[in-house]
């Protein structure tokens, strides 16, 4: 299994960023997928998650009406689209995928497999 995050990278306070997550080894549509993230100095957080099916979507509360989570069973893709970005969003962003339908999304630990992480740095 692997899934391949890309779409990072340096942007302004105030700007966007999209990443993306593609996965390969295993049933996709059979996943939730979710995002995470680590802030330098600060231990893993979670940032998003969405069900198999996309019918539910979960978010941090400091990045809700900012952060949309979006699925492309097609492409066996996670996209992460990311507005009026802050500083303090300052992290490497991983994905993971979850084929459990009962987890709790939002625990780091419930998830089977991880990409590795993308940079997004946000300058004030």
């Amino acid at each position: 299994v692997q899934l391949q995050a890309s779409g990072g990278g340096l942007v302004q306070a105030g700007g966007s960023v999209r990443l993306s997550c593609t996965a390969s080894g295993l049933r996709f549509r059979s996943n939730a997928m979710g995002w995470f993230r680590r802030a330098p100095g600060k231990d893993s957080e979670f940032v998003a998650a969405i069900n198999w099916n996309g019918g539910r979507t979960y978010y941090k509360d400091s990045v809700k009406g900012r952060f949309t989570i979006s699925r492309d069973d097609a492409k066996n893709t996670v996209y992460l689209q990311m507005n009026s970005l802050k500083p303090e969003d300052t992290a490497v962003y991983s994905c993971a995928a979850d084929g459990d339908p009962d987890s709790d999304y939002t625990v780091e630990g419930e998830y089977d497999y991880w990409g590795q992480g993308t940079q997004v740095t946000v300058s004030s």
